[in-house]
């Protein structure tokens, strides 16, 4: 298996990489979406998370890996595979990172009938998708903006239900499909439908570095990857794991991080400025400044997490101002700037 380029040895696009490891530490945040120039390390950072990531545990001989906790939400095949008043049988595995290439077909996304054991056997058994591999992981769809229509409807769907439905060729199966989306794309390629925009919970920017020497580091420690993958995975080693710990301890601490009504109101009182539809600005900002303060080793959420957190959650779900000529998420910025209290003065020394 060819090795991928260390996550943390990308340099720069820091909110990209925050982005990410939230998404990481608590999947509810809703996914990330990633729009930027090309060369800018939008796929390389999502192929480095699949290294990064702690693997799960899952029941043995499930073809979806449900969790041995899960009880609803588990798929038809888990309760001969747990009987009950009796621990299933479980395993260590990774968690999958899923591409889905904008040419597959509905039958390769969904599932369909496993036709070598119709043709050899005469059953009629269900060959699960890619949404069935991405369950408990990470469905990745590069340049997501050229996402032929219907499916792109049929991620909306799934998303929002975290279950697959197939109703086809005689078959009828239902199984989980409860994943994290993350997405990449150009913007000057084309726009993103509304309505599957709305599923991601955090949008980044990414651009080209504009200063020589991050640009001489980016392609310094590219040339080095290529020329010897084995030798530079294992010079970063050791900063991928302190950033793997980081993400165990970020997942095992966040159940117990609080969230101030202060901090909630404030996160109200920024999407009704902004003029945000719905209530899912609030939500995806309320799981985000938590999942970024467990991240960091909070136990009580902040504002200063809040303002961080604020414009990837959120400069997504703007409408368009024609008057207003700045960027989405400087408008965020300035929103907030005009909601949270000054920074006190430094007092002055007596003469």
């Amino acid at each position: 298996m060819p090795l991928t380029f260390p996550f943390s040895a990308i340099v720069g696009q820091d909110e990209m990489k925050l982005a990410i490891l939230i998404a990481a530490v608590d999947p509810s945040v809703g996914g990330v979406l990633v729009f930027g120039d090309r060369g800018t390390g939008k796929s390389t950072a999502v192929r480095g998370l699949a290294a990064l990531l702690p693997p799960m545990r899952a029941v043995v001989g499930c073809r979806y890996h449900c969790a041995p906790e899960a009880s609803a939400g588990a798929c038809d095949q888990c309760p001969a595979l747990k009987p009950a008043g009796k621990k299933p049988r479980t395993e260590l595995v990774p968690v999958p990172v899923v591409d889905l290439p904008l040419g597959a077909t509905e039958d390769r996304v969904v599932g369909a009938l496993d036709l070598e054991r119709a043709l050899s056997q005469g059953v009629k058994a269900f060959e699960p998708g890619l949404l069935a591999r991405a369950h408990r992981g990470f469905l990745y769809i590069d340049e997501v903006n050229l996402l032929e229509d219907h499916l792109v409807d049929l991620l909306i769907d799934v998303a929002a239900s975290g279950e697959n439905v197939v109703e086809r060729e005689g078959l009828s199966v239902r199984h989980p499909a409860r994943f994290v989306l993350v997405g990449s794309g150009n913007p000057e390629e084309g726009e993103l439908r509304p309505q599957l925009l709305d599923r991601f919970g955090l949008s980044v920017e990414v651009k080209t570095p504009t200063d020589v020497p991050t640009r001489i580091d980016v392609v310094k420690r590219r040339d080095a990857f290529e020329r010897d993958p084995q030798a530079f995975a294992q010079a970063w080693a050791a900063e991928d794991e302190r950033v793997r710990k980081q993400l165990t301890a970020g997942r095992k601490r966040l159940p117990d991080v609080q969230l101030p009504d202060a901090v909630l109101e404030l996160a109200s009182a920024l999407c009704l400025a902004l003029g945000t539809d719905g209530l899912r600005g609030e939500l995806t900002l309320m799981r985000a400044a938590r999942a970024l303060a467990a991240l960091e080793g909070a136990r009580v959420v902040t504002t200063a997490h809040l303002a961080r957190i604020a414009p990837p959650a959120l400069r997504h779900r703007l409408r368009r101002n024609p008057l207003d000529d700045t960027g989405s998420g400087a408008r965020v910025e300035r929103a907030l700037a005009d909601l949270l209290p000054p920074p006190a003065a430094a007092a002055v020394p007596a003469a």
